[in-house]
């Protein structure tokens, strides 16, 4: 007796299924991709990956299969879009990251700036470190680290402003965060009377 796998023993017919579907459709979730994608060479990846997956699930293959296999591309095309902007961000920031290290500080200087940091870091409480960490640690922007936190976005920014600024607030303490203080309102000339 064969061994059996849950998804590897597909139901009769379920192969033939998935062979026409791939031969009638192919064309049309290519064309499908290349409509939303930027260039040929990821409209193809998408239609290959919408493919794979039908192929996993060859067994729900509907009478009408071509709306199923759009709904399956329209998830491809997303998440393809959000690795490219996750490797843009990483990219920029691995850019940034470079430029600004020519000016590095020497290294007992940035073992203390890391140690002060840490300090100031513990002494958040726990719901300031997470909204810091998600942002900063994390890469999330505002809307997807307000979703995380069961919150709105815009509730999301006040509590990432009042974390930032008690973190600033101890660095600032400790010396290592330095504010020019702005200029005092000078007092009004006195009117001659």
């Amino acid at each position: 007796m064969a061994p059996t796998g849950d998804r590897d023993r597909a139901l009769p017919g379920t192969d033939q299924r998935f062979e026409r579907c791939f031969r009638d459709y192919y064309a049309a979730i290519l064309a499908f991709a290349i409509r939303r994608m930027p260039d040929r060479g990821t409209a193809e990846d998408a239609a290959a990956e919408t493919f794979t997956v039908a192929w996993r699930r060859r067994d729900l293959i509907p009478a009408e299969p071509l709306p199923w296999l759009y709904g399956i591309a329209l998830r491809v095309i997303a998440n393809q879009r959000r690795s490219t902007r996750r490797r843009r961000r990483l990219d920029d920031r691995l850019e940034h990251e470079t430029t600004t290290q020519a000016a590095a500080p020497e290294p007992i200087e940035a073992l203390q700036n890391r140690d002060a940091f840490s300090r100031a870091f513990a002494r958040l409480n726990e719901g300031e470190r997470e909204v810091l960490r998600l942002v900063a640690w994390d890469g999330l922007e505002t809307r997807e680290a307000a979703s995380v936190l069961g919150c709105s976005p815009p509730a999301f920014r006040v509590r990432l402003h009042r974390a930032r600024r008690r973190l600033a607030k101890h660095l600032q303490a400790t010396g290592h965060l330095q504010f020019e203080a702005p200029p005092k309102p000078t007092e009004p000339a006195e009117e001659a009377i």
